[in-house]
């Protein structure tokens, strides 16, 4: 018995869509979750004096290395696992998952009593990360109008540095607060992840499931009323027909062989950009970010508790850049633009690696070459979450961006923290600005990639920059 064939106009009605108060209120509840994830990774840099205290948990600078690439590791498998769970069973669904299993590990951490039940509860909360980045991609990618996707896709990712502010600024507090001694601090620090968890998973409760995986599954009433119920804020806007609709054969689930075709030979050179970028980035990012704070200490005696002073000023960088070029990737370009940051974050941390290596950089100066470095970097990391998200289709997105997603991490973000880290630990500037070179030349590479075989995503529907996989079916079947 085949499968029915439906026919719809929701994904036209999405992309016509005005913004209104609601698009804030989906920016706002799902890209949280990087706000989440900056925050984790700041206070990991942050407190790693006070976990190096023998009288807190003794850590060495070996074990604080370990202890990221637990973090990073657990990313991987959650972002592997919950990825083909959210095709499978709705982005809704997983969201919530994910992030109770963040919550429940982010408190755990703030439990936790020596070097193994640190790293394993750390793991864990990678896991929850990890899972929400394929749930929550996925979900904004098919939620967004087209004509802003790109630079609501850099602000959301952005976010990330909104959370390393926070954590910044709640080190700066603990750690400085004489009442509270350091065998507490980094509790406290770790307890203020789970009540924002806890407080966004509130507000999720408003977040509707996808119209798009609505239609795939077959069930077009519900995706209509989504719709219908989003197009009740634009009340005030005259809308524009929705001039084109699509058919799809429903389906419930995709079978492994035909994701596997689709990634490894129907969209292989999409595949590879993709990797490219996510593993080039993913090195670049936690080479720096996770060893951060042991850089500040061991070669510029900064005290432990002033370390999130400097995470601040990295963080507001990071999050300007997006805000303030993210609109650029929807008018100059997503193959330009990509290209460009990616290139010139390669260019600019090389260029600051050689006079780190020279000792021709003060503490503040180093701090604000970071900062330069990082305003480009954000925009570039950010647009490799968006192109994934965009180039592979609908059935097997949120699959798509955790299989990337876990790949670039795995290969450029795992070893990285620990490799640095012992780096450090030889007080070589001549090893660690051979460390930065290589970060530098990955970007560079990948910027090159990106120039030949980018894709022209902006303002376009996700429908016409990949044709869902059942449509494909249902042209394969009309020409039989």
């Amino acid at each position: 018995m085949s499968a029915a064939i439906i026919e719809s106009d929701v994904p036209a009605r999405l992309d016509r869509l005005p913004w209104t108060a609601w698009h804030w209120t989906i920016v706002i509840a799902l890209g949280i979750t990087w706000l989440l994830d900056g925050l984790e990774a700041t206070m990991g840099g942050a407190f790693v004096g006070v976990l190096q205290d023998p009288h807190v948990l003794g850590f060495s600078e070996a074990q604080i290395g370990i202890t990221a690439t637990g973090y990073m590791a657990g990313s991987v498998a959650g972002a592997l696992i919950f990825g083909y769970l959210t095709d499978r069973l709705g982005r809704r669904k997983l969201f919530f998952l994910t992030l109770s299993l963040y919550l429940v590990a982010t408190l755990a951490t703030a439990l936790s009593w020596n070097f193994w039940s640190f790293t394993l509860f750390r793991a864990l909360t990678g896991a929850g990360i990890g899972g929400e980045y394929a749930a929550i991609n996925s979900a904004v990618d098919e939620l967004i109008p087209a004509r802003v996707r790109g630079r609501v896709d850099l602000i959301i990712n952005g976010t990330f540095w909104v959370g390393a502010a926070l954590g910044s600024i709640a080190s700066i507090v603990v750690l400085r607060t004489p009442a509270i001694p350091p065998t507490v601090s980094w509790r406290l620090g770790y307890g203020l992840g789970a009540i924002l968890g806890l407080v966004v998973l509130m507000m999720r409760r408003y977040v509707p499931e996808s119209p798009r995986w609505l239609l795939t599954h077959g069930r077009i009433r519900e995706a209509e009323q989504v719709v219908a119920h989003i197009e009740t804020h634009a009340v005030h806007h005259k809308l524009p027909p929705a001039k084109e609709t699509i058919r799809l054969r429903v389906r419930h689930s995709t079978a492994w062989d035909e994701i596997f075709d689709a990634i490894f030979r129907q969209y292989r050179q999409r595949s590879i950009l993709s990797f490219t970028l996510m593993i080039t980035q993913a090195f670049f990012y936690n080479a720096v970010m996770f060893t951060y704070g042991l850089v500040l200490l061991r070669y510029y005696n900064v005290p432990s508790e002033s370390i999130g002073y400097y995470l601040l000023a990295l963080a507001m960088g990071n999050f300007l850049g997006p805000v303030l070029i993210g609109h650029l990737f929807d008018t100059v370009g997503r193959r330009i633009m990509i290209s460009l940051t990616y290139s010139l974050s390669g260019i600019l941390l090389a260029v600051t690696a050689w006079l780190f290596l020279h000792d021709l950089l003060t503490v503040t100066e180093q701090a604000l070459a970071w900062s330069i470095i990082f305003f480009v970097a954000s925009a570039a990391a950010s647009s490799a979450y968006l192109t994934v998200s965009e180039i592979f289709p609908l059935e097997i997105r949120a699959l798509a961006i955790s299989l990337f997603y876990a790949c670039g991490t795995l290969v450029g973000g795992v070893g990285a923290p620990a490799l640095f880290g012992y780096l450090i630990g030889t007080g070589s500037r001549e090893l660690l600005c051979w460390g930065y070179f290589a970060a530098a030349a990955l970007m560079i590479i990948a910027g090159i990639e990106e120039l030949w075989h980018g894709v022209a995503a902006e303002q376009k529907s996700l429908e016409s920059v990949t044709t869902p996989l059942s449509a494909e079916d249902l042209q394969q079947a009309q020409s039989k």
